[in-house]
């Protein structure tokens, strides 16, 4: 009963409903425990030392960001988190640095992108997820020059996104640039910035 009410008090705290192996040990708890509540079916297991609650509002992109740490939100699916884009993604996409490999990966809904190291930490910011979790994602200047990098672009998805920006007052063209020289775009800005500002 006793860590039932550690349990709980940690559930209590997370806002969320989610809770780690890591907690649960670091309370004393044996992680043979969370088993139990598994079993009584309180909790399920999402992945490997990550649980959630029965009740709780499942929030993919934030759970799917505590599984892999180093997954940034990218390309479409930044696109539509920053509001650039009203389609949802049929399938998330996350970028990580070449190199970073989980077998795990491989068996997500999930659009992997890799890029060497020096390309993948910048532009990164912390966002709130549609249910209001914590989340990271590459900012908009980054996002639009990932979009214009690959063959596979969806060609309204990037004149939408980028007439938006063209409008926006809070538009940052010197980071734009500066994000599509480092990632060789900086052509393609420069076409649809001439056509569009």
């Amino acid at each position: 009963m006793k860590n039932k009410k550690k349990i709980d008090k940690i559930l209590e705290l997370s806002n969320n409903g989610i809770i780690t192996t890591q907690q649960i040990t670091s309370s004393g708890i044996h992680r043979g425990y969370l088993q139990k509540l598994v079993k009584e079916g309180q909790l399920y297991r999402f992945s490997r030392g990550l649980y959630v609650c029965k009740d709780a509002w499942e929030d993919d992109f934030y759970l799917l960001q505590l599984k892999y740490g180093k997954g940034i939100y990218s390309h479409d699916t930044a696109l539509y988190l920053l509001g650039y884009s009203d389609r949802t993604p049929a399938q998330y996409t996350m970028t990580f640095p070449k190199g970073y490999n989980t077998p795990s990966l491989k068996q997500e809904n999930i659009i992997v992108k890799r890029v060497i190291p020096k390309n993948y930490s910048f532009g990164i910011i912390e966002f709130k997820s549609p249910c209001g979790n914590p989340i990271f994602i590459y900012d908009l200047e980054r996002t639009l020059c990932d979009i214009l990098r690959g063959n596979d672009i969806d060609i309204q998805i990037v004149i939408s996104a980028m007439k938006k920006y063209a409008a926006s007052s809070s538009k940052n063209i010197h980071k734009l640039i500066q994000y599509a020289e480092q990632l060789h775009v900086k052509s393609k800005v420069l076409h649809y910035m001439e056509v569009l500002l």
